[in-house]
């Protein structure tokens, strides 16, 4: 389980298709010594598996395989060698949560309408307006004021009008996660909040009880 705030971002190094998984090699001077092969790392909001770490190589590197499943539910197939990636481990049980529950399980991708300073003048300092355009069959898991995660980062979501997302972003989110390297058009990794989604499937299996039906399950019938 990750929590959604970025430890570190990584570089692409390489993406190489193969006749299985497509594989992707990724620089990460912080954090490549702290992963051994089969270790869950957060890759822009995506579960992967660590594989062929190089904490001597210059730079320090680790590869992971991407499945058909996350090829075509995810933005990583689109990057190219050198683009940015938010880098998160797991957290540990028992570490407190400081973002949401975050899976690493993307529902799917969103585009990048706007991100815009509130402060044009003083753009180390000033907050930044995030929007974009979700996809119609996840606007059912998002609120006002929840929680989503948008390539990994656990964000708030300040707006919603229709499938339009408009996100707060503080400076230190801004500079210190791939944020500050798109631009729009973008595709985005989203993952709901997936108490959001327990929420609806429950709503849709469970029956509405009559009076009848409540009295007796109430007492033990």
């Amino acid at each position: 389980m990750f929590t959604g705030l970025i430890e570190s971002t990584g570089t692409i190094l390489d993406i190489t298709p193969t006749s299985g998984a497509t594989r992707i090699t990724i620089a990460s001077p912080t954090l490549t010594a702290r992963l051994n092969t089969g270790d869950s790392i957060a890759v822009s909001g995506v579960c992967l598996t660590a594989l062929s770490i190089e904490p001597k190589a210059f730079p320090p590197r680790f590869s992971a395989d991407l499945a058909a499943e996350t090829i075509a539910r995810t933005t990583l197939s689109h990057l190219r060698p050198g683009s940015t990636v938010n880098l998160e481990l797991p957290t540990p049980a028992g570490s407190p949560l400081g973002g949401h529950v975050v899976q690493g399980h993307v529902d799917g991708t969103a585009t990048l309408l706007a991100l815009t300073p509130l402060n044009p003048a003083a753009p180390a300092t000033t907050d930044w307006r995030l929007s974009l355009q979700l996809p119609h069959t996840l606007t059912q898991f998002v609120v006002p004021q929840g929680s989503i995660t948008i390539e990994g980062i656990s964000l708030t979501v300040a707006a919603l009008h229709g499938t339009t997302v408009e996100i707060a972003i503080i400076p230190h989110t801004y500079a210190n996660t791939s944020l500050h390297t798109l631009t729009p058009g973008t595709p985005l990794n989203i993952e709901t909040d997936v108490l959001a989604k327990y929420a609806q499937r429950q709503q849709n299996q469970t029956p509405a009880f009559t009076l009848s039906e409540k009295y007796l399950l109430a007492n033990g019938y």
